[in-house]
């Protein structure tokens, strides 16, 4: 009940991250090759994907979608963000207990 909101959006996350990272390591690739990749259903692929290229993660080509302009800097700063997340994760749990 009162986490499912942060499960459903730790779950629509992971999607991306994973979307993202076949991007990557794969791209030029296409949405059809992704959900191959990834197990995953074309139109969440195609979600994923947009809610990437608004982000400027990945952007398209003609071969399909590659590394967009601000991987490197989100990348480099992934490590940071994760752990803010598990501090307030942390913080959380203190209250709970």
């Amino acid at each position: 009940m009162l986490f499912d909101q942060a499960n459903r959006e730790l779950e629509l996350t992971e999607r991306h991250l994973i979307v993202l990272r076949t991007v990557i390591k794969d791209g030029p690739i296409g949405i059809l090759k992704l959900a191959e990749k990834t197990s995953m259903l074309t139109h969440k692929v195609r979600y994923s994907l947009r809610v990437l290229e608004q982000e400027h993660l990945i952007k398209p080509s003609s071969q399909g979608a590659v590394a967009g302009d601000d991987v490197d800097e989100f990348l480099s700063g992934f490590n940071d963000e994760i752990t803010m997340i598990y501090d307030k994760i942390g913080k959380i749990r203190n209250l709970g207990n």
